[in-house]
């Protein structure tokens, strides 16, 4: 059975810092590049980031450039995102994604909230 559990979420004042994880079972993770996408309230889901398999490429959404970093850990199957300078728009639900050409396996979400 494929999954994706993310952890870390929760509630930081603005200019914080949270360090989510996504702990991947069922499928070769190291094969797969991966994903998050986070979804605010009352919105649609958003890209964030992208790492390729292997970690040698990420890709970024503009507003997080330079505040957010996404890393893998192969042996332990698990995906992080380190997000910095947080800010009340980054308010969300954040889910990790194994991806095909579009998500094929996705976490349950952590939340995020922003607020002082």
């Amino acid at each position: 059975e494929v999954q994706l559990v993310e952890s870390g979420g929760g509630l930081v004042q603005p200019g914080g810092s949270l360090r989510l994880s996504c702990a991947a079972s069922g499928f070769t993770f190291s094969r797969f590049f991966m994903t998050w996408v986070r979804q605010a309230p009352g919105k649609g889901l958003e890209w964030v980031s992208t790492i390729n398999a292997g970690g040698g490429s990420t890709t970024y959404e503009d507003s997080v450039k330079g505040r957010f970093t996404i890393s893998r850990d192969d042996a332990k199957k698990t995906l992080y995102l380190q997000m910095n300078s947080l800010k009340p728009e980054d308010t969300a639900v954040y889910y990790c994604a194994g991806m095909g050409t579009t998500p094929i396996y996705w976490g349950q979400g952590t939340q995020v909230t922003v607020s002082s």
